[in-house]
């Protein structure tokens, strides 16, 4: 039987640690997921761990940046769908904030990522997240169905909301009631950067 090139066998390592990390810290959360639990549910040792990703915490980093892709295709696929570019922002972040209910999400993204590698709004994916919403606000400007706003300012700042707002659903008591607050309150707020009004 042929061997497997060597770059295949490291992304096959690295994803059945990343698949073992990603079930561990979704269902017994960061600070209790044990490294002999996940890199023996793999069929792999701490040594491949501390090769591929360091240690735990570059692990946790690898397992978010893989939910977030994933989060990111599926907004991506909801904002298609609508039939106007202003119905398709709007859409998208209110997919965000609704994202914050899923468990998963809940307690890698927005509850142990946290904790754990700080203030989420400095992580790495944030820069193309902000380069894609400055992207579809100037899309939004060109075309005449928002204000002359500085793009950037204002992606940022629906941004922060978006964020603030699914950390808070994160952490509610009642995340059902959080996230229909929230989603209400977005709606009103993003409403203001409208020329006129445009059915949403």
């Amino acid at each position: 039987m042929a061997h497997k090139p060597r770059k295949e066998m490291i992304a096959e390592t690295r994803a059945k640690l990343i698949a073992a990390a990603r079930h561990a810290f979704a269902t017994q959360g960061y600070a209790e997921a044990s490294m002999d639990d996940f890199t023996g549910q793999a069929g792999l040792t701490r040594g491949a761990l501390y090769h591929h990703f360091g240690d735990k915490k570059g692990l946790l980093q690898a397992v978010i940046a893989e939910i977030d892709a994933e989060m990111s295709d599926r907004l991506c696929a909801i904002s298609s769908r609508a039939k106007t570019a202003w119905q398709g922002f709007v859409d998208e972040n209110i997919a965000y904030i609704e994202m914050a209910l899923e468990p998963e999400i809940r307690r890698i993204m927005l509850l142990d990522g946290p904790a754990v590698l700080g203030d989420p709004s400095n992580w790495p994916n944030q820069n193309a997240c902000l380069r894609s919403m400055t992207a579809s606000v100037q899309k939004l400007i060109d075309e005449g169905t928002i204000r002359d706003v500085d793009a950037e300012a204002t992606a940022r700042l629906v941004n922060g909301a978006t964020l603030s707002a699914a950390l808070w659903i994160a952490g509610a008591e009642d995340p059902e009631a959080a996230s229909k607050r929230a989603t209400e309150a977005f709606l009103v707020m993003v409403s203001g950067l409208l020329k006129e009004t445009v059915p949403a």
